[in-house]
Formats: C-alpha cells, sequence, structure tokens
C-alpha cells in the first residue's frame, strides 16, 4: 500500500486515553494506519512532527457564521477556524422556515468553506418545533437549539412570540422522535433580569460586572433546573449550551444524580478564562455573562470530573464598533481560532488538565453527541482531520491574525502558550504555521455534515 501522506514522529494523542508515540498514514482522506513513531511506509509525501503533538481536528459544535458578513462568513471565518485547529464546525441556523432557506445556506457553506459545516436548527416559533423531524429528514439535522432568554419582552424586541414553557415542552416531545436527537438550551430567567438591570443602570454602572449581575448565576442555574425537569418528564436528552456557572453546573449535577435521561453541559474558552472584571471590557458582553474566578475554577473542576461533556465557542464574528458601551454593545464574541490556545493555556499549563481530556472535550465528545461518526479520533477509517499542535509555542493573540470578519479578540493582548502549527481536513493541509495555504484559499474543500439516520 502506498499512502498519500506519512505523518512520523509524532505524539498522538487519544481522547480519554492517553499520549503516545506513533506515526499516522493516510490515504484517500481517511486514516489507513497507525504506526510506530519511525515507520517508512512508502507514501507520496512524509511529515516529520518532529514529536510534536498530534490530535484529532477540533469539532467546535457552537457557531454563529452568518452573523458577521452573511455573504463571507462561511469563508472567513471558516479560515478563522482552521488557524485553530478546528475542522468541523456545527452553526445555528435560524430562519422563519428554514426548510425554505437551509438548501441555500448549505450551498454557500459548502462552497466557501475550507472546513466541515453542519447545522443545528434555532427554534423560535412553533413552525420550527412541527417541522422539525421533516427538517432533520431532510437535510441531516438531529439537533435544534431553543432560546428561554427571549421569552416574553425580551423575545417581543427580537420579533419573537411563541417562546415559552410550553414551546420548551413540545420541542422536547419533537426532539425525542428524531433519530439521535438532542435539544440544546440556552439558560437563562429573562423574566427576572429587568428587576436587577434597572437600577444598575440608574446607578450609572457601565462596567462588564454589571453585566452580570445584571443576569446572575441564579437565573441560570434556575433555568438549568427547568429544563432538567422537563427532560425527565419528557424523556427527551438535552444539551445544556453554554454553561457559565458554579451554581448552573451544580443544577446539572443533580439532575444527573436523580434522573436517567441524558444531560450533557457544554461550556466555552471565556467561562473558563475571562472574569466580569477582564480588561476586554464591552468586548466580552456575552450571554450568559462571564462571572467570577470561582465560577471559572468551578467550571474547570467540572471538565476534570467529567460533568462538562463538551467546550464549543459560541462564536459571533463582529465589528469592533458595535461593542463600544456594555449596554448597547452586541451580544457575543469571536473565539473559534483561539480555543485550543486558551485550553492549553489554562487547562494543560496552568492546572494539569491532561491532553487527553482536553482532546475529548474539543473533538470525540462532540462528534458522539452530534452523530458525526467519521470524526473525533485518531483510528482507522476515521477522517484524517489532524491538527499538529506545539504545545510549547507562545504568542500573544492579535486580531488581525486570525482571518475573522471579527477585527477584535476578547483575548487580545494577551500570550498563550500552545499553538497549532499545521491542520489537515481529510488529509490535505489547510493552515500551516498560522496561515492558509494559497491553494486552500482559491479551492476550498470543505463539506456539509449530514447527521442522524
Amino acid at each position: 500500500m502506498i499512502l498519500d501522506l506519512l505523518l512520523r514522529d509524532a505524539r498522538l494523542v487519544l481522547p480519554d486515553v492517553g499520549v503516545m508515540p506513533g506515526a499516522v498514514g493516510i490515504r484517500d482522506g481517511r486514516i489507513a494506519a497507525i504506526l510506530a513513531p519511525d515507520a517508512t511506509l512508502p507514501a507520496e509525501r512524509t511529515i516529520d512532527c518532529d514529536g510534536l503533538l498530534l490530535m484529532p481536528g477540533l469539532v467546535d459544535p457552537h457557531v454563529h457564521f452568518g452573523y458577521g458578513s452573511p455573504e463571507t462568513d462561511y469563508e472567513t471565518e471558516a479560515r478563522s477556524a482552521a488557524l485553530g485547529g478546528v475542522t468541523s464546525v456545527l452553526s445555528f441556523h435560524r430562519t422563519a422556515d428554514p426548510r425554505e432557506t437551509l438548501p441555500g445556506e448549505r450551498d454557500l457553506a459548502v462552497r466557501q468553506s475550507c472546513i466541515d459545516i453542519g447545522f443545528h436548527i434555532g427554534l423560535t416559533h412553533r413552525l420550527h418545533v412541527e417541522t422539525l423531524a421533516e427538517v432533520a429528514g431532510r437535510f441531516g439535522i438531529n439537533s435544534a437549539k431553543l432560546y428561554l432568554q427571549y421569552k416574553g419582552q425580551a423575545g417581543l424586541s427580537k420579533g419573537f412570540t411563541e417562546i415559552d414553557d410550553g414551546l420548551l415542552y413540545q420541542a422536547m416531545l419533537e426532539t425525542r422522535g428524531v433519530p439521535g436527537g438532542v435539544l440544546g438550551v440556552h439558560c437563562e430567567n429573562v423574566e427576572v433580569i429587568p428587576a436587577l438591570r434597572d437600577p444598575l443602570r440608574r446607578a450609572g454602572r457601565a462596567d462588564l460586572a454589571a453585566w452580570d449581575e445584571q443576569s446572575p448565576d441564579f437565573l441560570e442555574a434556575e433555568n438549568v433546573h427547568r429544563v432538567g425537569y422537563f427532560a425527565q418528564k419528557t424523556g427527551c436528552p438535552v444539551n445544556i449550551v453554554h454553561l457559565s456557572s458554579r451554581e448552573a453546573l451544580e443544577e446539572a449535577r443533580r439532575h444527573r444524580r436523580r434522573s436517567r435521561v441524558p444531560l450533557t453541559v457544554e461550556t466555552c474558552p471565556h467561562y473558563l478564562a475571562l472574569t466580569r472584571d477582564a480588561a476586554a471590557g464591552p468586548l466580552a458582553k456575552v450571554n450568559p455573562p462571564v462571572r467570577s474566578q470561582g465560577d471559572i475554577d468551578a467550571l474547570w473542576e467540572g471538565v476534570l470530573d467529567g460533568t462538562v461533556t463538551t467546550i464549543g465557542t459560541d462564536h459571533v464574528p463582529r465589528k469592533r464598533e458595535t461593542k463600544r458601551e456594555i449596554w448597547s454593545a452586541t451580544m457575543g464574541l469571536p473565539g473559534v481560532a483561539t480555543l485550543l490556545p486558551v485550553l492549553l493555556h489554562e487547562g494543560y499549563h496552568a492546572r494539569g488538565v491532561p491532553l487527553e481530556r482536553i482532546a475529548a472535550l474539543t473533538s470525540a465528545n462532540a462528534a458522539r453527541l452530534y452523530g458525526l461518526a467519521s470524526k473525533g479520533q485518531i483510528a482507522i477509517g476515521r477522517d484524517a482531520d489532524l491538527v499538529l499542535v506545539d504545545p510549547d509555542l507562545e504568542r500573544t493573540v492579535d486580531p488581525a491574525a486570525l482571518e475573522s470578519f471579527a477585527d477584535y479578540s476578547p483575548f487580545e493582548g494577551m500570550t498563550l502558550k500552545g499553538w497549532p502549527v499545521m491542520t489537515l481536513l481529510r488529509g490535505r493541509v489547510i493552515a500551516r504555521d498560522g496561515a492558509i495555504p494559497p491553494d486552500v484559499r482559491e479551492k476550498p474543500s470543505g463539506r456539509y455534515l449530514a447527521r442522524g439516520a
């Protein structure tokens, strides 16, 4: 057998298993062989990895491509992802009727993207829930997200009038019938927020900490309890997306102790690294808010003990000019390019989190949860989506080098230790040494990720 590519002398990071010396042989876009580190099988091309880490390509299950520049986001944000070692993403598609808009969105993504892309359905109307099974069958989308932060007046301001506990309950029943279905839920009790926000604004507060105080941890925890309780009654697997606080994490643990219905937990790099006192200020405005150092420490405990299942970035590529002042600033922040460096710096180097645990949280677990059977592992037959990582490489985060439509990063100016130096999608080098190769710019090769039966 002649390989297309042989990656020699690497340290293979096997999710939740360990780190071992080895080499990987690639043929026809898939992993064809796992070998001793000094293997010399015939190959069209050989790359010496010089003992660096070889991890599965990252799967970011939580991005919002199209919320920056809808015409070009699948190009710019996919490149940004590739620079960060991310080879697959699941983006949220939220329109009046996804049956009408998904074909065009899917074609745009495949035409522009240098990485693989799939979708979640954003549930904001009863039509979305009622057509969930149809969308799953037609487009291979087995996951959806319901936005509890858009109930009542908060939803009305966005044009959403049907989000309530009844829609949550109905969404669970419908998701339960989708093969491999999982319902993600944004947990914040938005109805209480005005009672906390208005006094802060009257007092003239405009700091990042005020954003945390207007939507404190117990509002998130209360909603986690509500979602877990409804999940127990309906039998629907649920995923608490972008969980941000110690108190909410404890609610997730309580549900798992008392119920057999799966409840998974996703957190984000910003909740593992940034506090409400961060120098980023309004640049770090996000929902739920970044919180205290105690919450950061609790979430890292959740990473280690398995309460946290996946890590997604909640990447939203907007401009710095939209983030000037805390109360008027847009929600969300970019992060797909810095996902792995933040986890290596704050997790592996600062806290001793095992590399294999980081690999599980950033690849294998999301692939398993969302039905991406060819992703997330260094194993024969899987897609040759791989990222070569120098764990000791230090770089200062510079938004200009990250290829995103966003011209800022909440981590800008921070020096992080541990960066990808090469990213491969099905054996093709799509990023190397902090740059996108010209051939990838000219001819991207991302594919659509259809999931479910």
